[in-house]
């Protein structure tokens, strides 16, 4: 369906960058090339100034928007990217003028999150977020605007083009929410069985091209696609995994922030960003190599707060490579990690990041001796499915001691699970370690 008559987008780009001052942040001019190259476009040139507020017809001022006409008959573009948000009539004043296609910031992004989607629930996804930005653009877009239906057989309810094309694009729209739905309710189901099963969900987010996919891959010993470029990869990842002394944990890979993410894209996104508002742990990505790193950790906040997430936060300091930083862990108080030096790249410091995050899911990790008796059966295996069992051996009685890894508290849970009293099966000081918690057993 064709709703514009406008000039046909194309790959030579103009790009226009502006510094209003009454914008509190503004946007990156390297960002916004990043964003520019990764939608696959070819910079012509940039034009950039300065203004204390948008210009109400052209947001460049008269002047700055004959100067970019200028440039587009010079170089021979075919499209002007905006690093702003223009409104309908904004970008309709441009095109009319330059006799150019104008794209804003919003519309770039948008397209990238085009080209980027692959799943089902992506192209889902990301159409919804376009039909949701192109509504606000059904003003005036056309050479058909206003023509009535009429003529012998075709007279009709008397609706103008524009209240036809509003009307098809939100049955688009509902059908799009609809089908989104059913996705939500496959993915609270998968989460219910998690949740079931006690199987723990760590949420890897943060600034696009912080390195989030190639440290997954580090932690999940996979190969989804990661690449030096903004929104590398778009479809969220689930991959299970076994950590010793946790047990099974979901990772889950998220599409990437930036500054400003629009609106239609977060509301579009919640199903997958519920993975981020569901998690037990988030880890929090963040390339410590960027000169931008503040602003960047605040625009990922920015979002988690939007869409209402209040799991706990590891800082994940990623590309301490770049930085000559050693891997380490930063502890907030005894035994609470709050940030991670890391290299996902090198491989330096994940072990570090690993044991962070069992200290956070499970607490501190300490060897203890067990003696199993007879009837232990099931412990044993428990131990065995965590990966925490070390060293085995038979004593003289034909008991199994083993040595594992595993919290206190989470050794306290499985005695008491499994009825075994810890004064039977661990040495008289480990034992005694667990009071006064033994209220349920009665020492012997």
């Amino acid at each position: 369906m064709q709703y514009f008559d406008r000039h046909e987008g194309g790959e030579k780009a103009i790009l226009v960058h502006l510094d209003i001052r009454e914008m509190i942040d503004p946007d990156d001019l390297e960002e916004f090339r990043l964003l520019v190259h990764s939608a696959g476009a070819n910079e012509l040139a940039i034009i950039t100034g300065a203004r204390n507020r948008p210009h109400a017809k052209y947001f460049v001022g008269t002047g700055k928007a004959e100067e970019i006409a200028q440039a587009v008959d010079a170089h021979g573009a075919d499209i002007v990217i905006f690093n702003h948000d223009l409104s309908p009539s904004q970008e309709r004043n441009l095109e009319a003028m330059i006799k150019c296609r104008v794209l804003d910031r919003t519309g770039l992004i948008l397209d990238i999150f085009a080209q980027r989607a692959r799943t089902y629930e992506g192209k889902l996804q990301v159409e919804l977020a376009q039909l949701s930005h192109l509504a606000t653009r059904l003003v005036r877009g056309w050479t058909h605007l206003e023509r009535q239906k009429g003529g012998i057989g075709l007279r009709g309810p008397g609706e103008t083009q524009l209240e036809t094309d509003r009307r098809l694009l939100q049955i688009r729209v509902n059908q799009l929410k609809t089908k989104l739905d059913k996705v939500k309710r496959t993915r609270n189901q998968g989460r219910a069985k998690r949740t079931k099963s006690d199987i723990p969900t760590v949420s890897l987010v943060g600034y696009t091209n912080a390195g989030k996919s190639t440290l997954f891959n580090r932690l999940a010993d996979d190969n989804i696609y990661a690449a030096d470029q903004l929104f590398a990869t778009l479809d969220p990842t689930l991959r299970r995994v076994k950590w010793a002394g946790v047990g099974n944990v979901v990772l889950a890979d998220t599409v990437g922030f930036v500054r400003h993410l629009p609106h239609e894209l977060v509301e579009s996104f919640h199903a997958t960003l519920e993975e981020t508002l569901q998690a037990d742990l988030l880890l929090h990505i963040i390339d410590s190599s960027s000169p931008d790193m503040h602003e960047q950790i605040d625009a990922v906040n920015a979002v988690l707060d939007e869409i209402g997430a209040t799991a706990p936060v590891l800082l994940v300091h990623n590309k301490i490579d770049k930085t000559d930083e050693l891997p380490m862990i930063h502890y907030k108080e005894q035994g609470v990690p709050n940030r991670v030096y890391v290299s996902a790249h090198k491989n330096l410091g994940v072990d570090k990041l690993v044991q962070a995050v069992q200290e956070l899911l499970v607490g501190g990790l300490f060897e203890f001796n067990l003696t199993l008796p007879y009837h232990a059966g099931q412990l044993k295996n428990t131990l065995h499915e965590l990966g925490v069992v070390s060293h085995s051996e038979f004593d003289d009685t034909g008991h199994e001691i083993v040595t594992i890894c595993l919290a206190k508290d989470r050794l306290k849970e499985l005695l008491g699970k499994y009825h075994l009293n810890p004064f039977d099966v661990l040495p008289l000081h480990q034992a005694s370690e667990f009071l006064p918690e033994l209220e349920a057993f009665e020492r012997v």
